[in-house]
């Protein structure tokens, strides 16, 4: 059998309190050629502390953990890379039961990049970290939708002039409205740019606009204030 080559592998961080969840999840990435467990931690306090410099590319973190929870620890972490390493910062994926934690979309805003359901099939698991990765979708498109739509209300109509993201709604051009709406509703920039018969380069450029107007680092943000503002509505 071919050893992975771990120079190119996504490397991946796993933190959640549980030690056989954290045994299972490391068995089926180290599985995968492409895919490597470079860092665990069984609480929040020493997350932060061993993926402060982590060379992770990938974190699955768990919310409710001793010590300090997931919300916390990602706060910190994504506070500490934007500063330290804000082009390569690493991407974190939110464990989360079903029932929805309520932390788990601050956990978002906080920065995280999506959704795992815990009971997930593995291979959802692994096509969430290598998605993540790309940066190209909100992960797990059908779960992340499902789960944003339990938690977010939208505005009232007559919050919705005053919401603090009103303003850069106004100022998103009809395309820009356009691939945000597809962002939304869990499209890659291939699939946005089949529907829109544009070339993949220019969703690209237009995605890097949006999220330059948002002020956000990831697509999944995007999604969280499309909901918000009425852009999308759960069910769509």
């Amino acid at each position: 059998m071919t050893s992975p080559d771990t120079s190119t592998a996504i490397s991946v961080a796993i933190v959640d309190d549980q030690q056989l969840l954290r045994a299972g999840f490391s068995m089926v990435i180290g599985s995968q050629p492409d895919l490597t467990v470079v860092a665990e931690a069984g609480d929040g306090r020493t997350a932060v502390q061993v993926l402060r410099d982590t060379t992770a590319d990938v974190v699955l973190m768990d919310i409710r953990m001793p010590h300090l929870d997931g919300l916390s620890a990602t706060a910190q972490l994504v506070e500490h890379w934007g500063r330290t390493r804000p082009v390569h910062a690493p991407r974190i994926i939110i464990l989360t039961t079903f029932d929805v934690d309520e932390y788990a979309l601050e956990a978002i805003r906080a920065g995280a990049s999506g959704f795992l359901l815990k009971d997930a099939p593995p291979e959802e698991m692994l096509s969430a970290i290598r998605t993540v990765h790309s940066g190209d979708a909100v992960i797990a498109p059908s779960t992340t939708k499902r789960l944003l739509a339990r938690m977010i209300t939208p505005l009232p109509a007559e919050q919705l002039a005053h919401s603090p993201q009103a303003d850069i709604i106004a100022s998103l051009t009809d395309r820009e409205r356009d691939v945000t709406l597809l962002i939304a509703k869990g499209r890659s920039n291939t699939e946005i740019a089949a529907e829109l018969f544009v070339a993949e380069a220019t969703v690209k450029t237009h995605v890097g606009r949006i999220l330059q107007k948002f002020g956000a680092r990831d697509r999944v943000q995007i999604v969280v204030a499309a909901y918000e503002n009425g852009l999308v509505r759960p069910g769509e």
